[in-house]
């Protein structure tokens, strides 16, 4: 390793105790509310993932829609780890349902589609109190879903893939969402 011992020790693991008291700081810079919709993602795997994320971000609620496959599945908990147990969830029906409690909630609804109206992610109206949505592994947020949102917007890609799993586009639209807030 090299560095001074001062720039050594800096770069050091954190124990939980440390990590702990890192993410109480996050917390106490953290004002809005943030909730997350997903639309008939049926992989267990995504699903826990798209959990423990969502954890990690401090999503208040979690609103399913469609065949969207419940947290509580094996696997799914599996992946999230125990999670799952942090993030209230529950199973609304259609998105024109969940879209109403989410609005009722007192969110605004911002789809993560690739749309002809779509804005680049950096560009959503991801200010103050937001529910993201999501939709299923292979055809995305739903004709429906994306009647109901009061915006949509899309991950920039560079690369030769047109398009994400859906737990990483899930990962990342959440960090965007909080890293617009932490940056202001």
């Amino acid at each position: 390793m090299t560095g001074t011992p001062k720039e050594q020790q800096a770069r050091r693991q954190l124990r939980p105790t440390d990590v702990k008291r890192l993410n109480r700081d996050w917390r106490r810079r953290t004002e809005a509310r943030l909730g997350l919709l997903v639309e008939s993602v049926t992989q267990p795997f995504n699903m826990g993932t798209i959990i423990r994320t969502a954890a990690v971000f401090g999503v208040e609620r979690l609103w399913l829609a469609g065949n969207a496959i419940d947290p509580t599945h094996r696997n799914a908990a599996k992946t999230a780890l125990g999670t799952e147990r942090l993030v209230p969830w529950e199973h609304a029906g259609t998105p024109a349902k969940a879209a109403a409690a989410i609005r009722a909630e007192g969110l605004r609804l911002v789809a993560v589609e690739l749309t002809g109206d779509a804005v680049p992610l950096h560009q959503a109206p991801l200010d103050g109190d937001v529910c993201l949505a999501v939709g299923g592994e292979d055809h995305g947020c739903s004709p429906a879903l994306l009647a109901e949102a009061d915006a949509v917007a899309y991950i920039p890609q560079i690369g030769r893939v047109g398009s994400l799993n859906v737990a990483i586009a899930t990962a990342i639209a959440l960090a965007e969402a909080r890293r617009r807030e932490w940056a202001t």
